[in-house]
């Protein structure tokens, strides 16, 4: 790992690149307790390496959402995604949640399929299982980068639509099921909750079936450092002008080639760590866990600016 950005050494941050293309380790902080040269140190780098991983944080809740709200205003404050019930009983393969959690095993970008999609997603470890249970992400700036030329001019001017029904469909969870999932994954959100907490998350544009399924380009210009990065993923189908199965072929392509070392970081989470990531520059998923142990997260998520995150069919 080699030390990255000007602003770290001015606030004495210790922040690491990753030996892949994105990614960094960040030491020498406490997030809930940042001064001024702290944040700005650690707002380069989240815009430099995409990802960066905070050890040992431990934050309650409410420090949690002040650190996302750093980076902007929240669309869900304090969200727990468990397979563990509030009982301690553990839901099984087939529970509607667990259908939810399955299809995030897949490449994604979050809030894809939703008309204002997000900047930034938190999450934080409050249980981990001893084995899998993995986070990875995948740079897509580095990915664009390194397609070929034809590639880069076919894909220039087009666009695919995002769904999250289209995506869990596609894993076999038929859309009853994932309305389920989503209802009793957002109504267990804590108090506060910008999740819908009062209707099982159902007033959540984009957490029901959708009524106009977002469109967005392939290619998408970072609003803050202006460099170009491929906007695909799980959610993304149906590019206008391509048939079905070339729309398929293409984005599948793309997912393969720019989800490859060195373009890829995996997490192996400890209890109280916190990773933050910017989701309009990575993809990420998350790794398959045995399904007799817990897994806690806690999850942030940070709106991205209608005036660059708004889908191009939404008005």
């Amino acid at each position: 790992m080699a030390e990255v950005s000007a602003h770290a050494r001015e606030a004495a941050v210790a922040i690491e690149a990753t030996d892949a293309t994105l990614g960094a380790v960040v030491r020498g902080v406490r997030l809930a307790a940042m001064t001024d040269d702290e944040w700005n140190a650690i707002h380069a780098a989240f815009l430099d390496r995409g990802v960066l991983v905070f050890p040992g944080q431990f934050l309650t809740d409410a420090e949690q959402m002040d650190f996302g709200r750093r980076f902007g205003e929240l669309m869900i404050e304090s969200q727990p995604f468990s397979n563990e019930r509030a009982d301690g009983s553990l839901r099984g393969r087939e529970d509607p949640v667990m259908q939810l959690f399955r299809g995030n095993e897949s490449w994604h970008t979050d809030s894809s399929f939703q008309p204002v999609s997000a900047k930034a997603s938190i999450l934080s470890a409050r249980k981990v299982p001893a084995t899998g249970g993995e986070t990875e992400w995948a740079d897509m700036r580095a990915a664009y980068e390194a397609l070929d030329d034809g590639t880069r001019e076919r894909i220039a001017s087009l666009c695919a639509h995002h769904s999250l029904y289209y995506s869990q469909q596609r894993i076999g969870a038929a859309g009853d099921v994932t309305a389920k999932g989503l209802a009793e994954l957002h109504g267990t959100a804590r108090p506060g909750s910008a999740a819908g907490e009062d209707d099982g998350g159902a007033s959540m544009p984009g957490y029901r079936q959708e009524q106009v399924v977002p469109l967005r380009p392939l290619v998408k210009v970072h609003p803050e450092t202006g460099r170009p990065a491929l906007y695909i993923g799980r959610h993304a189908h149906d590019i206008p002008g391509l048939s079905e199965e070339e729309s398929r072929l293409l984005l599948e392509e793309l997912v393969e080639f720019g989800c490859q070392p060195p373009r890829v970081y995996g997490h192996h989470w400890q209890v109280g760590d916190v990773v933050i990531w910017d989701n309009r520059r990575v993809l990420h998923r998350a790794r398959p866990w045995p399904p007799s142990e817990a897994r806690a997260m806690h999850h942030t998520r940070v709106a991205g600016d209608p005036a660059t995150e708004t889908a191009l069919n939404v008005h």
